[in-house]
This record gives structure tokens, sequence and C-alpha cells, in this order.
């Protein structure tokens, strides 16, 4: 059974950082291509973003330069460091595969005051 507990947010004010966990079990991790997605309130959850089995990297343009992606396959856990933090970051964020198929975790929620 595939499980993904995602952790570390909370309320910062604008400008500030945070660092989000996702832990991973009931799968072969290390080969996946692994994602960040979140979703704002009225809004349809979208890619934030991404990070291949060999560690290339992509971002959606609002996170650009401010977010950064990584893993760590001996733990199968994948992180995002989040600097500069803006209002419109406030979100409830969750991991996955790219594809999405892997059941939803909890999420995170992530609240930016400005």
């Amino acid at each position: 059974q595939v499980q993904l507990v995602e952790s570390g947010g909370g309320l910062v004010q604008a400008g500030g950082s945070l660092r989000l966990s996702c832990a991973a079990s009931g799968l072969i991790f290390d080969i996946r291509t692994m994602a960040w997605y979140r979703q704002a309130p009225g809004k349809q959850r979208e890619l934030v973003a991404a990070i291949t089995s060999s560690g290339s990297t992509n971002y959606a343009d609002s996170v650009k330069g401010r977010f950064i992606i990584s893993r760590d396959n001996a733990k199968n856990t994948v992180y995002l460091q989040m600097n500069s933090l803006k209002p419109e970051d406030t979100a409830v964020y969750y991991c996955n595969r790219r594809d999405r198929t892997y059941p939803w975790g909890q999420g995170t929620q992530v609240t930016v005051s400005s």
C-alpha cells in the first residue's frame, strides 16, 4: 500500500521560508519522478515542481527562483524548500508521482501572511 505523508507547513510572513517534506512508503521510490502540487481554496490542484530519479528538476513559472525541490532516495523522501514566500503561495501542498497516480496524502497547509 503506497502512503505519502507531507509535513513542514505552517504560518509564515511574506518573505519568509519553509521546508516541506514528503515521506513515501510502500513503493519503489528511487525510480519515480516525484512532484509537489498545491491547491488553493476554490482553485484546481496545480503542479509546483518535479524531480526525476536522477535529480533533474522543473518548476512552475510562479515559483522559479524561489523554490527548490530535492530528494533523498535512501530516505524515500522528497523536499520542497520555499523561499521568498508570497501570500499567493498560500495553499495545501501535496506530493505525488508526476503522473498523480499514487493515492493522495493529507497534504500540509502553508499560509503566507502579508
